[in-house]
């Protein structure tokens, strides 16, 4: 039966080499961070080393109140006060109690490495039966909520150098037992991942309850711990097993607060999958409407502290590609009138050209002509009363759409690009929301979030300049909004959710 359990862990029990190495003698887990390793069993020895929570030591011997030990990480052998070790028995009578000390330590803040030592332990004395049912799934949902939980840790800093030291301390014995992480730049700072080896078998198990499950979907489709070299068929194929694997948890009996942590991932996922297919030229129509439909079944209200930025973010990114949610747009008429209207063109390999065109100026001289890489949405384009301007979407990331403005003056039609803000490219988008009559101002809705910041507005802008007369953060405060706000945008963005 061990066999059958060590075959299942496969290399995650390598990783555990020094709980092997010792099951045949005495283990002992250090439970106190600065725990002195001293040469001879005295306080007033000067420590050689310090140790920290999690630590596992080899018991050779006791003198007085002292362990004589032997540190595989450090390579160190001394002396450590009893006080500051606790003593193991990993064989499978002593499998119900790490159990319970696993239970007992999964929610318990900066006890990470201390848990997951007692969650190797564990791994290492259950029987085969215990490791493969629902223990199992317990223990290995646990050591994967510890490892989470300190690379969360590290991605946020430690206020103070001694802080820092006891955590880089806590990093490095968990890589000790096998946990991996991967830290990724994101928004100028630096994301420290674990790469959800656990997780990964919980859900391999299928023995895990539904809110195993969930934590365990939810960890593996973290979007910032995606990884930034992959090539865009492996990223499309990682979104997609990602999406697959969402789709799979059954959120109807999970607490509001995850289910909505559920939907909110798989929009994320399905707007991203939305843009991959709209760029390639594939129909993109359901994964836009999946995201929406995910996004909608958010209850706002069982919202976290902590996930009301996600929520934003989700609706942020699905707001970028609503469009591809639309009917493909039918063939443009060729009809001729006073009123310009927009063209599409092929420009270099992978790039899109679009035409300004009128009565008098057709696509061989157009009145304005601009090119890009991005996923130009023809649907969105609207022309004012007036004639003198056109608002279009273009949108050049999965999260990040622009607003262009034509506008006409007096030295010809010129072409502004209006960005979601004046920040790197992150999330957000830039919106038409409606032309005011008299053909100088528009209404514009942006959203984003980027290095560190977030903001949402709605503004009243000069045509003639693009800048901002007013901007509010509700639209119920600005009367223009009130009066003259587009009656389709008002139906179908995300921004007013």
């Amino acid at each position: 039966m061990r066999r059958a359990a060590v075959g299942f862990l496969a290399g995650f029990v390598i990783a555990l080499a020094p709980l092997i190495a010792f099951a045949e003698g005495r283990l002992g887990i250090v439970v106190n961070d600065q725990a002195a390793l001293r040469p001879a069993p005295r306080d007033s020895s000067k420590p050689n080393a310090l140790l920290w929570q999690g630590e596992a030591l080899e018991i050779r011997g006791e003198r007085m109140d002292y362990l004589q030990v032997w540190d595989h990480r450090l390579e160190r052998g001394g002396f450590v006060s009893a006080r500051q070790v606790r003593l193991l028995s990993v064989d499978t009578e002593g499998a119900p109690q790490l159990l319970a000390i696993v239970r007992f330590l999964r929610d318990t803040q900066g006890s990470e490495s201390l848990g997951i030592a007692y969650a190797a332990a564990y791994l290492q004395a259950a029987p085969a039966d215990s490791i493969r049912g629902s223990e199992g799934a317990e223990v290995l949902d646990a050591l994967g909520a510890f490892a989470e939980r300190l690379a969360r840790r590290a991605s946020r800093g430690a206020e103070s150098k001694a802080a820092q030291s006891a955590l880089s301390a806590h990093v490095e014995i968990a890589m000790h037992y096998g946990v991996a992480f991967t830290s990724y730049e994101r928004d100028s700072r630096m994301v420290v991942c674990y790469d959800g080896d656990a997780f990964r078998r919980v859900i391999d198990l299928g023995k895990g309850d539904g809110m195993q499950r969930a934590r365990a979907a939810l960890a593996l489709t973290r979007p910032e711990c995606a990884p930034d070299d992959m090539q865009p068929a492996e990223r499309r194929a990682a979104n997609e097993s990602r999406a697959e694997l969402l789709d799979a948890i059954d959120v109807s009996d999970l607490p509001p607060y995850v289910r909505n942590r559920v939907h909110m991932r798989r929009a994320a996922l399905w707007n991203s999958l939305a843009f991959d297919r709209a760029r390639r030229g594939e129909p993109a129509q359901s994964s836009a409407s999946r995201a929406l439909e995910e996004l909608a079944r958010v209850d706002k209200r069982e919202l976290t502290d902590d996930d009301q930025r996600t929520y934003a973010d989700a609706a942020m990114r699905v707001n970028a590609s609503r469009w591809a949610s639309l009917p493909a747009p039918a063939a443009p008429s060729r009809k001729t009138g006073d009123r310009p209207r927009i063209v599409r063109a092929a420009g270099q390999p992978g790039e899109t050209c679009v035409l300004l065109v009128d009565a008098k100026h057709g696509e061989s001289k157009p009145l304005a002509k601009r090119c890009t890489f991005g996923i130009v949405w023809d649907e969105s384009a609207t022309v004012n009363r007036e004639g003198n301007a056109v608002a279009l979407a273009v949108q050049h990331t999965e999260a990040w759409r622009e607003l262009w403005v034509f506008r006409k003056t007096s030295a010809g039609w010129l072409i502004s690009t209006l960005p979601p803000a004046a920040t790197n490219p992150a999330v957000g988008y830039a919106e038409f929301a409606g032309w005011v009559p008299g053909g100088k101002q528009v209404l514009v809705a942006r959203e984003a979030s980027g290095e560190g910041k977030y903001r949402k507005s709605y503004e009243l802008m000069r045509l003639d300049t693009l800048s901002t007369i007013n901007a509010v953060p509700d639209p119920q405060l600005l009367p223009a909004f009130q009066r003259w706000q587009d009656p389709a945008w008002k139906r179908a963005t995300v921004s007013l959710r």
